[in-house]
């Protein structure tokens, strides 16, 4: 599979984000960097398990004009809403980090309605056998540390796919500089 320009990034963030309609999920969801990308009638619910951050994204959420916004102190591993009960869940950047991979897409599934859809921006491995993936090994232990659990050799793209979603579509981006770390953008349909 081949790789996306790095200046595409951008246009996919706004073009997949924009695109979620209804009531969305966005899991880790920081201090609301995303706002500015959701159409304005989204119904926005954020998940975010750090409470300094989540001081700061009720902050945000409020400066934000759209019909409704909650914000949710939880894991993506346990998330509080029924099954079925949104139309997109929304992750950037935020898979590395939780503890459970496999139970946090599964409540993705579980809280989607079906046809619902997952938007996800994420770092993700270098491809075995590279200075990138030998690096991500090494730092691995550190970042899980210091960086909110953040583990950089997973292999989220092929975790993703293993979720049992209907479909799931992505591509491959190496954002500029010395070490060429590798993202994925892109949806999983339920």
């Amino acid at each position: 599979m081949g790789m996306t320009a790095w200046s595409e990034y951008a246009a996919a963030k706004s073009r997949l984000i924009g695109g979620l309609r209804g009531t969305v999920l966005e899991i880790g969801a920081g201090r609301g960097a995303n706002f500015g990308y959701l159409s304005p009638d989204v119904s926005w619910i954020g998940l975010e398990p750090h409470d300094r951050t989540r001081a700061a994204l009720l902050r945000t959420a409020a400066a934000h004009d759209l019909p409704s916004r909650q914000v949710l102190a939880a894991s993506a591993e346990r998330i509080p809403l029924p099954e079925a009960s949104v139309d997109g869940v929304l992750s950037t950047v935020v898979l590395c980090s939780v503890s459970d991979l496999g139970a946090a897409l599964a409540e993705v599934r579980r809280v989607l309605r079906p046809g619902g859809r997952f938007v996800f921006f994420e770092h993700v491995a270098a491809p075995s056998g590279t200075w990138t993936h030998h690096l991500q090994r090494i730092a691995a232990p550190f970042t899980r540390t210091f960086d909110k659990g953040c583990d950089p050799s997973r292999d989220i793209g092929t975790a993703i796919r293993s979720a049992g979603f209907a479909t799931v579509e992505f591509d491959r981006y190496v954002r500029p500089g010395p070490l060429h770390i590798p993202f994925i953008a892109g949806t999983a349909d339920n």
